[in-house]
């Protein structure tokens, strides 16, 4: 993934402005910064869900304002503040429609699930469950798909002690497979030590 000179607006706003960023392949950087800086507006633009409103970038190959952008989606994996399951489907439905979807085996759902501690909570519809087993079931959503690209954004938030090897062995599967990923975190601690370099974004820019 590279950026160059990347600028993002939300409405007339300005948030991103000329960002220069890259990750290359085995790579997991952490990405800083105080509330309102950008930082989920960076991620957001990164997995291509948000347009740059200035400069140019590639994410997997694909250019951010290419057609090529829908068909990449598929290969970048994003955990953001708000869980994204279907809340009246149970965790083990929600992960079945993203296995067939993706091409999963069969068997992947319910091993995913266990992966991550949940295989006891597999028929629990997803409205049901804790936010902190939610952000779990994201989880073994991306062990499922493994994507080429992992955007994290403050990924250790409502998992407990057990559960903080989760983000560990998914961020470190990812670039053992070629792969990269960005962590946005407020704990400097436990991102620093899943990456190999950090980056900091202050008023929407990299320094």
């Amino acid at each position: 993934m590279e950026l160059r000179d990347v600028s993002a607006r939300i409405g007339v706003t300005t948030i991103v402005r000329g960002v220069d960023f890259a990750v290359e392949a085995n790579e997991a950087v952490g990405l800083f910064g105080a509330n309102g800086a950008g930082k989920t507006t960076l991620l957001r633009l990164i997995a291509t869900l948000l347009p740059p409103a200035a400069g140019t970038g590639k994410v997997l190959g694909s250019d951010l304002v290419g057609p090529g952008r829908y068909r990449v989606r598929a290969r970048i994996g994003l955990i953001g503040h708000v869980p994204s399951l279907y809340p009246e489907l149970t965790l083990r439905e929600n992960l079945e429609f993203v296995a067939t979807v993706v091409g999963s085996p069969a068997g992947s759902v319910d091993a995913a699930l266990a992966s991550v501690g949940l295989a006891g909570a597999a028929t629990r519809r997803a409205r049901d469950c804790s936010y902190g087993m939610q952000r779990r079931a994201e989880f073994a959503r991306e062990l499922m798909r493994r994507p080429a690209l992992l955007l994290l954004d403050e990924p250790h938030t409502a998992l407990d002690d057990s559960a903080v090897a989760i983000v560990e062995h998914i961020v470190s599967a990812t670039c053992a497979a070629g792969g990269g990923a960005v962590l946005v975190s407020h704990d400097r601690g436990r991102v620093e030590a899943l990456t190999s370099r950090t980056v900091e974004l202050v008023g929407g820019s990299i320094r």
